[in-house]
């Protein structure tokens, strides 16, 4: 499992989900069934190709509900960039149904924006920066 988020891959994540998995996080929107939260990630590493997570804690606060604290780290717009999140999974027969994930978005937004040499890949590969997580 460690190795999914030190060397993270899309077909590594997509083993970990339910078929009908949920995918909420900020800035990309929401991700419904396998084939949308596979596109979801292959964008997100298009962006980011060397995105790994570095996990700090987690805990199963219930046996089908764990929460995952971790830093997520790559490079985009040739410099490395970073961000602390917590993830909330709910799971089904051991694999995600739905994973929330929590971040401060707007720190992280500003930093993309800050660097032109990612504003092509962003435009190029249809970026369009969710806002607003309301279901």
């Amino acid at each position: 499992m460690s190795s999914v988020f030190r060397a993270p891959t899309v077909e590594s994540h997509s083993a970990l989900w339910h078929d009908d998995v949920v995918l909420i996080q900020p800035l990309m929107p929401k991700a419904v069934g396998r084939k949308q939260c596979e596109e979801g990630f292959a964008r997100l590493f298009r962006h980011i190709p060397d995105l790994h997570a570095t996990v700090k804690r987690w805990a199963a606060v219930e046996p089908d509900v764990v929460f995952i604290e971790f830093t997520l780290a790559g490079t985009f717009g040739g410099r490395p960039i970073e961000w602390d999140a917590v993830d909330r999974f709910v799971l089904r027969d051991g694999l995600a149904l739905e994973r929330i994930s929590y971040f401060d978005s707007l720190p992280l937004a500003i930093e993309m924006a800050l660097r032109p040499r990612g504003w092509r890949q962003l435009a190029t590969a249809g970026f369009r920066p969710q806002l607003s997580r309301l279901r």
